[in-house]
């Protein structure tokens, strides 16, 4: 049976693609459901107060760097989006007093204009956001050396190769409209995936890469980025792709509940749960991951109800 056409964009893959009987059972699914969802390899944790919730997120940044030494350095790769998070990763490292020098930074993805990532004078630049909430709030004798903090930016392939250098303890990362986490969108519905989008095998083996952005990843950018302003928004970019993914110890997934919508939220859980992989909605190829959390804030889950504005 033909896949759907998509109800965003046409000529692209997304998770209107989809069994409608995937679709309504991600519906359905209460904050209880989400919970229970929980098997081996895959945990959901739900947060009852914002505090919590970004707090949790900053501690996980601490936890993986203290592991870290001059013999077993070790890292984490984050996101910029969630960013709540950031500045309380810089309080924590400063109150505690821990070292930054033998842990390392990845971020997982960056802007490209005229075929080259944005430098970070660019307004919206990830590794600006990063130094500017985070790295840079940190004290000078404390702060990691600048060797040790890698962006996907110019030699992809030596991004690449510093997760073989350097063991991830963590990747964090948040969840786009369009199902994705870093700019790992589902791809245009050309060529040899007019008719079905890549295998979950074939996709898992993208490495660090430029992509083409979904129109609904544009859209979503502006709206929490840019006041609504999509002009401003590249639509391409520099992405941490599966590859970098599957050499991470950990994936942790934070839902806020403003990047993605209740619906959205639901369903990838549902797909990893259930091991539902599928490349049109490419945070469910983490039902493959061995080791995933997805983490709620409570008041951000909502519900997929009929609600008139």
């Amino acid at each position: 049976m033909a896949r759907a056409i998509s109800k965003l964009a046409p000529g692209w893959w997304d998770y209107t693609t989809l069994d409608s009987e995937i679709l309504n059972d991600a519906a359905a699914l209460t904050a209880k459901d989400l919970l229970e969802l929980s098997r081996p390899g895959f945990k959901v944790c739900i947060y009852d107060t914002v505090e919590e919730f970004y707090t949790a997120e900053a501690l996980e940044y601490v936890e993986a760097w203290r592991k870290a030494t001059p013999d077993n350095p070790v890292g984490v790769c984050g996101p910029i989006g969630p960013t709540e998070q950031l500045p309380l990763v810089a309080r924590i490292v400063n109150a505690i007093g821990l070292s930054l020098r033998d842990a390392h930074f990845w971020g997982m993805d960056e802007w490209v204009e005229n075929g080259k990532t944005v430098s970070p004078r660019h307004p919206l630049s990830f590794a600006k956001c990063d130094r500017e909430m985070c790295f840079d709030r940190i004290m000078p004798k404390l702060r990691m050396p600048a060797k040790n903090m890698h962006f996907p930016t110019g030699d992809l392939a030596a991004y690449t190769r510093s997760y073989d250098q350097v063991k991830c303890l963590l990747m964090q990362g948040g969840q786009g409209e369009i199902k994705h986490w870093a700019f790992n969108d589902p791809p245009k519905r050309e060529g040899a995936y007019a008719d079905a989008p890549p295998s979950p095998t074939e996709f898992r083996k993208r490495a660090a890469r430029l992509v083409d952005l979904h129109p609904v990843t544009i859209i979503q950018n502006a709206r929490t980025s840019g006041g609504g302003n999509v002009a401003m928004v590249p639509t391409r970019a520099a992405t941490v792709g599966p590859v970098e993914t599957w050499k991470s110890a950990k994936v942790s997934i934070w839902h806020p509940g403003h990047h993605d919508n209740p619906f959205g939220m639901r369903l990838t859980a549902l797909m990893i749960a259930k091991r539902i992989p599928d490349s049109s909605v490419p945070m469910s190829l983490l039902a493959d991951h061995p080791n995933v959390q997805f983490n709620y804030l409570r008041r951000g889950i909502g519900e997929v109800a009929v609600d008139m504005h």
